[in-house]
Order: C-alpha cells, then sequence, then structure tokens
C-alpha cells in the first residue's frame, strides 16, 4: 500500500508521505479484548454504573441481541468528562430503558421500509412511464437519453447486471423470446434494478426529464435527486437492521429554499426525523394509506416523548406533531 501511494503522489512528497505512513502505523496497537461470557457482560454493565432489576431477562436479551449491538444504544448515556466518553453510565440509567429504545428502534424501521417501498414503486413507475412514452422501451439503452456528464456506461452494465442475476419469471420469458436480452424494455427495467440503480438513474436524466417526474410527487427535481440518494442509504440501513436512533445521517439532503424544511423549524437534516418528513410528502402520492402510516409513527413516539433527548436525538422539535410539514 505505501508503495502504491507514493507512486502516485510523486517523489517531492515522498519523505513526508513515508513519516506520516510510519507514524501511524506506529500508533496502531493490537486488538487483544476477549469475548466475555453473558454473567460477564452483566457484571460489567453494572460495574459502569447501569441499573439491570432483572437479571434473568437481561441475560435472556444478551442472549438475543448482542452486547456490541446494544453498546450503540447505551453509548449517549455514558458519562462525558473532560477527557471525553467515559466507561461510566450516567445516574439512574437502565437496562430497562435501553431495550425499550431498541424496540422502538426495531418498529420505525419498519415503518420506514414499508413507507420506502411505497415511495420507491411510485418513482419506479413514474421513472418508467416518463422514459417508455418519451424515448420507448429500450430509451434508457441509449447515451442521448441521458445528460452528457453522466457515466451511462458504468449504469447500463450495472442493470444489465442486475438483469442477468433476476429469476424472475417475466425475465426468462423475455430472454427466451425475444432478442437484445439483457436489454429489456423500461418497464421491466424497472421490476428489477435497485433502489439504488433506479435513483443513480434518475440523477443521470437531463433536467427536462427529471421535471415531469419530480412534479408529480410536487416537489424540485433536485430534491428528489437528494432524496432518493439519501432514501437508498436508509433503506440500506434498515435491511441490515442498523440502528436509526440518534444516528448521523451521513448522506442527506441539500439545502432546500422552503424555511419549512430549514431551522429552526426543521432543527437539522442529518436526522431521522428530516427522512420522516421526506416520506410524508411523498407519500402524499405514492399510497392512499399515508395517513395510516403517520399515525402508526405517531404511535410508536408516545414512549420517546417522555424524554425529550430521545427526540432531540432523532433532530425532532418540540411540539413535532404541529410541523407543517407533519400535519
Amino acid at each position: 500500500m505505501l508503495e502504491r501511494v507514493t507512486r502516485n503522489l510523486g517523489g517531492f512528497f515522498m519523505p513526508v508521505i513515508i513519516t506520516l505512513y510510519l507514524v501511524a502505523a506506529m500508533s496502531k496497537i493490537l486488538y487483544d479484548k476477549p469475548a466475555i461470557t453473558i454473567a460477564d457482560q452483566i457484571q460489567k454493565l453494572e460495574d459502569r454504573g447501569m441499573i439491570i432489576s432483572d437479571h434473568t431477562d437481561a441475560e435472556l436479551k444478551l442472549k438475543t441481541i448482542s452486547y456490541y449491538r446494544l453498546s450503540g444504544y447505551w453509548h449517549p448515556f455514558r458519562i462525558r468528562g473532560l477527557n471525553g466518553v467515559e466507561n461510566k453510565f450516567r445516574p439512574g440509567t437502565q437496562f430497562s430503558e435501553i431495550i425499550k429504545i431498541y424496540k422502538f428502534d426495531s418498529r420505525l424501521r419498519t415503518l420506514i421500509l414499508d413507507a420506502i417501498e411505497n415511495v420507491e414503486i411510485a418513482v419506479r413507475t413514474r421513472f418508467a412511464y416518463h422514459i417508455g412514452h418519451t424515448y420507448g422501451a429500450f430509451g434508457h439503452v441509449d447515451n442521448d437519453t441521458f445528460h452528457i456528464g453522466f457515466n451511462h456506461t458504468e449504469w447500463i452494465d450495472k442493470v444489465r447486471s442486475d438483469t442477468e442475476r433476476s429469476q424472475d419469471i417475466f425475465i426468462q420469458h423475455f430472454q427466451g423470446n425475444y432478442e437484445g436480452f439483457p436489454d429489456i424494455p423500461i418497464w421491466m427495467l424497472t421490476e428489477v434494478i435497485s433502489l439504488g440503480g433506479l435513483s443513480h438513474g434518475f440523477r443521470g436524466l437531463n433536467s427536462y426529464d427529471k421535471i415531469p417526474i419530480a412534479d408529480y410527487f410536487h416537489i424540485h427535481y433536485r430534491a428528489l435527486v437528494d432524496w432518493l440518494h439519501t432514501l437508498t442509504y436508509v433503506r440500506n440501513i434498515c435491511a441490515h437492521h442498523g440502528r436509526l436512533w440518534n444516528r448521523e445521517i451521513a448522506i442527506k439532503s441539500g439545502s432546500i429554499k422552503d424555511m419549512r424544511w430549514q431551522p429552526p423549524l426543521t432543527p437539522r437534516n442529518d436526522r431521522i426525523f428530516f427522512v420522516l418528513l421526506m416520506l410524508k410528502q411523498l407519500l402524499k402520492y405514492s399510497s392512499d394509506s399515508q395517513n395510516n402510516w403517520k399515525s402508526k409513527i405517531e404511535s410508536i413516539m408516545v414512549d420517546m416523548e417522555q424524554n425529550s433527548q430521545h427526540l432531540q436525538s432523532m433532530g425532532i422539535p418540540k411540539n413535532w406533531k404541529e410541523h407543517p410539514l407533519w400535519k
């Protein structure tokens, strides 16, 4: 690796690069923490100040939910000192509260996945409809359908690969009866490509082709580009059972001029509340059950509303149910 780095940067910086690389290498230490038993895990938590009132229940939870997975939920409860985060919990921290947050997060993931599914299907439909009616069944195969800066070759190679991997009967039927496989009509393609592939393809369209698709959802096409990218990232978190509570959204939406999307009304765009608002907006035109979804979100938030810090960790402001984008 050192040889590759120095070769790419050239000889002038080589002494500096070598020095920095060696310093970084010497600063690393060998990971030597051993695996510990469930009983030792419980003892470790209690030694650090966590209240565990029911050891039998805690043992059962730690047998089915790993200590390491739960650590993401109790991390915010650790004491912050002058030297950073300490291996001690704030007074009154209870294991049962950690489990309550964990279960809430699981329900939140389920509801968000459900919403993303509806949004994704609607976007797939509008994408296929526009391409098919504007450029024909195989319009997506033509590089000219996309803007000049888009790497069409990379995208079409990826979606062809998705098509070849598909075991769907309609794909097998097309392959057995028509020429050109793995190029298939756009309305078939949008049934087999990933949300990431759909997001990337939409990003690659010319502005005049993005506009009618985004207009259906009553948002600016630049916002839809950003939102699809964000939702792809969030969907992947949910699909891998990752934590949403108290998580910074690494792929976030760009600035939206509408003041309803900006602080202080919407405190930040890197927490899950911003994603909930995005989904609420998109579900208006993606599903006839948006009000039911909204009610379910409000229902699972009841426990979180008892602690303002739990809400803040998700970027949720006070009186959030009265937010003009949520009402």
